[in-house]
């Protein structure tokens, strides 16, 4: 298998270690917009999704987004791609937690190379049963 790439391919980077595996997607051919590449909205909620993940362990109940901080696109998404979601707590606040979450391509013609394709910073909210915003403990989350 090669490894070199050319103008449109950008060079495979290293996977994240220090944060965790939280998603895995394919995005399929009715996600696509005219262009022939995935709907950027279609990225966001799966962002959305998988940024819930750790916040929602942590605070150990119910979470709502309440802001998205930061949201770039790097690469276009293109339909059949393996993408790899990887989230990690950024802060604490008293009812909040912010995620950072970084979106990995990996294309079936390139298997074993992954091309960093978004990245991410959201902000939730933890609430109760009557979705009032509720205060999150901080303690040590196992890996």
């Amino acid at each position: 298998m090669s490894t070199t790439t050319d103008a449109t391919t950008p060079p495979p980077v290293t996977l994240p270690t220090d944060k965790e595996l939280v998603l895995k997607v394919i995005p399929m051919p009715a996600d696509c917009n005219a262009n022939g590449d995935i709907f950027g909205g279609w990225v966001m909620s799966q962002v959305d999704l998988a940024g819930s993940v750790l916040p929602a362990r942590y605070a150990q109940g119910r979470m709502a987004t309440v802001a998205v901080n930061e949201f770039i696109f790097k690469q276009p998404v293109r339909v059949g791609d393996v993408l790899s979601f990887f989230a990690g707590i950024a802060h604490v606040g008293h009812t909040s937690i912010t995620v950072e979450v970084e979106v990995y391509a990996e294309q079936l013609a390139r298997q074993g190379n992954y091309v960093k394709v978004t990245q991410a910073r959201l902000t939730y909210v933890a609430i109760d049963d009557a979705g009032r915003p509720r205060p999150v403990v901080r303690r040590q989350v196992a890996a």
